[in-house]
């Protein structure tokens, strides 16, 4: 089984930790919400990848023949032929919309031949489930992809058998995606987008991948011009179902000098593998069953690992993220020294755009917390549109509503007061509920000093 974990590894969009683009959607039942409506992305950019295919291919290799376990795969499976797609079960208000826009991306970006269906019987078969029923199986998945089968009941029959075996799967022809019906949109959608991309192709999870939701940082959350690019690859026709990694690794080349031509002339980077023991540190730092003490224990291990590898790229920024995290409730002060850490190993990084903006949510909520309006502001600024071009909901309007405390701070409160309108719909998207919505204005405008 292959799952999104629902660890804290995704930068917490924690405002005590600290637009325009999408269209209000008349789908979504508002039901009797007091609030303005739901809004939702209808485009976004995502770039492809600007790395060497030397780089890519080993990417490639990694991410396709071992699990998350570090369990080798012993040969290569995809889907052949038309694949299709059906959902049963309680379907959010949401999903059909993402899920519309997900498959046109998958036939348009990845060349994939999907496409939705009715029939009984489909290849990938959508479950929308109570998060509880998750829970049951799976304590700590927010969703999960499983194969050859199609409903809960066949997957709690199959989960300890031969047949419910990744490393022992020879083709894929029938898998099940469970994912919550009762969570955000936005999440129903990350689960969407992640668990689907695993049915399809990659079932490894690689934290030195700066720009994949192939990452179990969790902080891109919508498919990437990478993650296309590899799906892309998986489905070349010079691919097919049970190669081994010598027969995957010698066809690459040619594969990827045909669909990333500038790959070709980009110097390799041969970025080093992330061990196991770091891992484990950043989820004792960051995973919800650790006490505080442990959590230290944990950031201060990832740090030094990270130190001890040379690592100045998004792992070593992560790891001072781990650090702020965990310090940030007792130690604000040296919390920040970490977030501004990160926020330099970020910068030096490439594709690291939404990691700068998930460090500016701290940075700025500190200044808030602080009564420095315009310092807040300078942070904000170049990150709003990043998270509108990842359509991340909730990352937009968490960047929205400390805009608008720093404009009050700034003594500009009719521009406040449009911001945080703005952001509301953005929030219902992120966020969900109303009270999950009215809880977070709460938490951001408790940071604002002159609002006691």
């Amino acid at each position: 089984m292959k799952s999104r974990i629902a660890l804290i590894l995704a930068m917490a969009l924690n405002a005590c930790t600290p637009t325009h683009g999408g269209d209000v959607t008349r789908a979504m039942p508002i039901s009797d919400s007091t609030l303005p409506p739901i809004k939702i992305f209808n485009t976004g950019y995502h770039a492809g990848p600007v790395r060497a295919n030397n780089d890519l291919a080993l990417d490639f290799i990694e991410l396709s023949f071992q699990l998350e376990s570090g369990r080798e795969l012993p040969i290569f499976t995809r889907f052949e032929g038309p694949i299709t797609v059906s959902v049963i079960g309680n379907q959010p208000a949401s999903l059909q919309h993402d899920l519309t826009r997900l498959l046109g991306r998958l036939r348009s970006e990845a060349g994939i031949n999907i496409s939705q269906t009715n029939a009984p019987r489909a290849n990938v078969t959508i479950n929308a489930v109570s998060r509880k029923e998750i829970r049951k199986l799976l304590p700590q998945a927010a969703c999960f992809v499983a194969p050859n089968v199609s409903t809960l009941d066949e997957y709690r029959k199959s989960r300890k058998t031969k047949s419910g075996s990744w490393s022992q799967l020879r083709k894929r022809e029938r898998l099940a995606i469970f994912l919550p019906n009762d969570v955000s949109p936005q999440e129903v959608r990350d689960c969407l987008h992640e668990e689907l991309a695993q049915s399809l192709g990659p079932l490894n999870d690689l934290y030195r991948l700066p720009d994949s939701v192939f990452n179990d940082d969790n902080v891109h959350t919508v498919l990437t011009g990478f993650d296309m690019l590899m799906l892309r690859a998986y489905y070349s026709p010079q691919l097919h179902n049970g190669m081994s990694r010598g027969q995957v690794a010698a066809t690459l080349p040619h594969i990827l000098r045909d669909i990333n031509p500038r790959g070709e002339t980009t110097s390799a980077n041969f970025a080093t593998r992330t061990p196991i023991q770091w891992k484990r540190a950043i989820e004792t730092a960051l995973g919800p069953a650790s006490n505080r003490s442990e959590r230290l224990k944990g950031a201060g291990e990832a740090l030094t690992i990270a130190k001890a590898m040379g690592w100045r790229d998004q792992r070593r920024a992560f790891a001072h993220y781990a650090m702020g995290r965990v310090l940030q409730r007792d130690n604000p002060k040296e919390a920040q020294t970490h977030y501004a850490a990160a926020k330099q190993f970020y910068n030096a990084t490439p594709g690291t755009g939404l990691h700068q903006a998930y460090v500016a949510t701290q940075l700025s909520a500190f200044a808030v917390s602080q009564g420095q309006g315009a310092q807040a502001l300078h942070l904000i600024a170049p990150h709003v549109e990043t998270a509108r071009l990842n359509e991340n909901a909730a990352l937009l309007s968490t960047l929205l509503l400390l805009r608008a405390e720093a404009l009050d701070l700034e003594n500009r409160p009719s521009e406040a007061e449009a911001v945080r309108m703005d952001s509301l719909g953005w929030a219902r998207y992120g966020f969900g509920s109303d009270w999950a919505v009215r809880a977070k204005l709460r938490e951001i405008s408790s940071l604002n000093p002159l609002k006691g």
